[in-house]
């Protein structure tokens, strides 16, 4: 893979290939924009030359927080052609963490775009950060500068400045799940490779895709499935306005290719159960002719009809949920990969398919097992490292091996199953240590629960803390309670004894982003539910009913 190309190499390649082609639409108040790859040139290289008249020093950092749509792409473009690394941010962090990334990244600008509430988090920019507010979106404020007057009279940048392969491109701060976000530092060469890998491994075609964006853009996955595929690949880019019109969208876009986390998924299970109960729906896809026309009914009513490419990844996702969808006629692809290896490591996928693993890995994936099972990879697009952060580097970077933090085993077949996180272990007080995650992931087979933190450092079982879903939520107590006891006693008949189940509890408050106890990408941030409700654990653990409702 020598003749690898950046992705400002990529767009010029398309801006004289194929200058009218369709590559990005944008909806705004219902009302869809587009770029021709011609257009979308024109925005970057005018972007670049702006940000090249601030004269900062070559490989300076911006940062750029917006929810995804055109213009977080053309900012991104603009930063590697003019020189600069990005620093993408959740559009949904608090001031905090926002002043965190943009002090430890030493970011001098900060393009503002796309956001639900920037008074939620503008306290968070440092004093001497420059603010450039985003077209259409962008806030209206004092001290800012706004995109479109800056590029009215600006003489965009000409030719074809090219980038080093092993310069930085981006430093991508983790949503970190225990502590503070850490900086992945990724080069060009990474981005190109990994692409390049993972187009060839799926058999994506030039000029024939089309993909959604709506997870964020700030995340390693939707990075690289929609803004690289979509740049690699001439694919046609279209993204969501608002969740309300999250559905009307996907339906109008029809794309070819869809990545849903796990809780999406879901989501949309339980959408389609809620107008076409299980045995209903069990009745009518058990008759052949009946069958078909239903499963091509509900994949309409998704906008997934022209999908051949259904992915997953972020997170574990149930096997009972993969053959839910399987059913339907969608069969679910699963990633395994992390920030640090740039989404590349391993693929479960058919033909060489097989449930309740991760698959195999990925062309060019070496992997192997520390003494402790913890999972190591090596592969050309691992990260150089944590940005300002030796020791950080030095732990999971060893010998050109990442120490991925998960635990797994391996089958005689090669397939990989993930076990459980190294750190996230923990010991009872009769001494027996226990793997909260394959636990996790037995409860939530209940579509009753939404989320589920299993504890027990100090106890001697676990217990669950749980957050029931919107359809747990209107069911009557009794019910609730006679559903979640029969699934403890389901889960804890697959486990050892020292990981049975001795309680759940039902939470009264929703674990969200806004109150910490969330990360941006929707996991579950343990440290911070710990501190939160360890002061309760004995006390629940010591009372006579099973299942109890926080009070």
């Amino acid at each position: 893979m020598e003749n690898l190309k950046t992705p400002i190499e990529m767009l010029y390649h398309w801006e004289q290939t194929t200058p009218d082609k369709l590559f990005m639409r944008q909806p705004v108040d219902g009302t869809w924009h587009t770029f021709t790859w011609k257009q979308a040139a024109g925005e970057v290289r005018k972007l670049a030359a702006v940000l090249q008249s601030y004269n900062l020093p070559p490989q300076s950092r911006i940062a750029l927080v917006s929810k995804n749509c055109a213009h977080w792409m053309i900012a991104d473009l603009a930063i590697m052609m003019a020189g600069y690394q990005s620093i993408p941010v959740y559009p949904n962090v608090n001031a905090e963490t926002l002043n965190y990334v943009l002090q430890h990244s030493e970011a001098k600008i900060l393009l503002v775009g796309k956001l639900d509430d920037w008074n939620f988090m503008k306290a968070g920019v440092p004093d001497g950060v420059q603010c450039i507010s985003f077209p259409w979106y962008g806030p209206k404020q004092n001290g800012f500068h706004y995109w479109e007057e800056l590029v009215k009279d600006i003489k965009p940048i000409v030719g074809y400045p090219k980038n080093n392969p092993d310069d930085v491109m981006t430093i991508i701060y983790t949503s970190g799940t225990t502590g503070k976000p850490k900086g992945v530092v990724h080069t060009f060469r990474n981005f190109a490779w990994a692409t390049t890998t993972g187009k060839d491994l799926v058999g994506l075609k030039d000029g024939e895709e089309r993909l959604f964006s709506y997870l964020p853009l700030s995340h390693i996955a939707e990075r690289m499935l929609i803004e690289m595929v979509g740049i690699y690949t001439n694919s046609e880019i279209w993204f969501a306005e608002t969740l309300d019109l999250f559905v009307k969208n996907l339906a109008e876009a029809q794309p070819t290719i869809f990545l849903g986390v796990p809780r999406i998924w879901t989501k949309f299970q339980m959408g389609i159960l809620a107008k076409l109960p299980q045995k209903k729906l069990d009745l009518l896809l058990s008759i052949p002719i009946v069958k078909n026309i239903i499963a091509a009914k509900i994949k309409k009513g998704l906008g997934l009809n022209k999908c051949r490419l259904a992915l997953t990844g972020s997170a574990p996702i149930a096997t009972s949920l993969v053959s839910w969808w399987a059913k339907l006629g969608i069969d679910i692809a699963e990633v395994y990969s992390m920030t640090e290896n740039c989404a590349i490591s391993h693929f479960n996928h058919k033909p060489d398919f097989k449930a309740g693993t991760v698959g195999k890995p990925m062309p060019g994936v070496e992997f192997k097992f520390s003494e402790s099972n913890e999972i190591l990879v090596k592969v050309p697009c691992n990260m150089k490292g944590y940005y300002r952060e030796p020791e950080m580097t030095a732990a999971a970077l060893q010998d050109g091996w990442l120490y991925t933090g998960d635990r797994g085993v391996v089958d005689a077949d090669g397939f990989l199953k993930i076990t459980g996180r190294v750190k996230e272990i923990f010991k009872t007080d009769k001494g027996k240590y226990v793997s909260p995650s394959p636990i996790e992931m037995k409860v939530l087979k209940n579509q009753l629960v939404e989320q589920i933190c299993v504890v027990g450092s100090s106890l001697p079982q676990p217990i669950g803390l749980l957050v029931l879903s919107v359809d747990g939520k209107t069911k009557d107590r009794n019910m609730l309670q006679q559903s979640l006891v029969e699934t403890l006693q389901q889960v804890n008949r697959e486990l050892e004894k020292h990981e049975r189940l001795q309680k759940m509890i039902v939470m009264k408050e929703e674990w969200t982003i806004e109150n910490g106890l969330l990360t941006p990408t929707m996991k579950i941030k343990r440290n911070p539910i710990e501190d939160k409700y360890q002061p309760h654990y004995e006390i629940w653990y010591n009372q006579t009913d099973t299942v109890i409702f926080e009070n």
